[in-house]
């Protein structure tokens, strides 16, 4: 068996403005809320039920199978190509122990050293899987070696149905975690690992200012809506690929194609 898993999948996501965050409703329960900016990107919802694992809905960037406007996929079987690789291509996702995770990009990150290497987003199909806890997620992380396609850092943000939630960067050739004591956390494209936060510019730094403003003055608590409308004011415009707001508390959540 190869140790060496879906190293070859190209991910190129250089220069996306993503921005994740996690808050809680009236009802006290914990909503993850999620922009993916990145030129024009088909995507997939795709629903996994493995037998050794959680199921999960996870969101595909279609982009990085080869597909594009003017070449979407038509019709899918058991052996297509997209049935077959999807589900190791996901962007971000949440699984029915109302675990959540999405990635963004950074500047820069250096991997592990374990023998067992995954790419970014077969990181994400395996905490999905796996996973019931940002703990367990962590767990996971720490055991593998991550290859970072064409030289694309990224980070992760991850949150539980428990409200817990972190901030996963690859720091000094090891897994380090963010974690903060408000009732929101939010991620940009920057490092927050022990306030290093290096960015590619200051537009990371103005979205999360700006989700940090208004989860401020809502203590933490915001509606799926003001949520949804928060992203919008992040988003980049056309540039705005999808949006989801996840309640993995109840297991509800809407996903918005083209931003909300």
């Amino acid at each position: 068996m190869s140790k060496h898993l879906f190293s070859d999948v190209s991910l190129s996501i250089k220069g996306a403005g993503c921005t994740v965050f996690t808050v809680r409703n009236s009802k006290d329960e914990v909503l993850f809320c999620r922009n993916y900016d990145f030129p024009y990107s088909p995507s997939l919802q795709l629903f996994t039920a493995p037998c050794a694992g959680h199921a999960s809905v996870s969101t595909v960037n279609l982009m990085f199978m080869g597909y594009a406007e003017e070449n979407l996929p038509f019709g899918l079987n058991i052996n297509s190509f997209l049935t077959v690789l999807s589900p190791y291509l996901p962007m971000d996702g949440v699984n029915e122990k109302g675990l959540a995770i999405a990635l963004l990009s950074v500047p820069i990150a250096t991997p592990t050293f374990n023998d067992i290497i995954l790419n970014t987003s077969t990181s994400i199909r395996l905490v999905l899987d796996k996973a019931s806890t940002v703990e367990e997620a962590i767990e996971l992380l720490e055991q593998y070696n991550i290859y970072f396609s064409q030289d694309i850092y990224v980070q992760f943000m991850i949150a539980d149905a428990s409200g817990k939630s972190a901030i996963v960067n690859y720091w000094d050739d090891n897994v380090k975690v963010t974690t903060v004591d408000s009732a929101y956390q939010i991620a940009a494209n920057f490092i927050p690992y022990n306030g290093l936060n290096i960015s590619e510019g200051d537009f990371a730094f103005e979205r999360y200012d700006k989700v940090k403003a208004v989860s401020e003055n809502n203590s933490g608590v915001l509606s799926e809506k003001q949520a949804a409308d928060l992203l919008v004011e992040v988003g980049s415009g056309e540039g705005l690929q999808w949006s989801v707001v996840y309640n993995i508390s109840t297991l509800e959540g809407n996903i918005f194609a083209g931003g909300c």
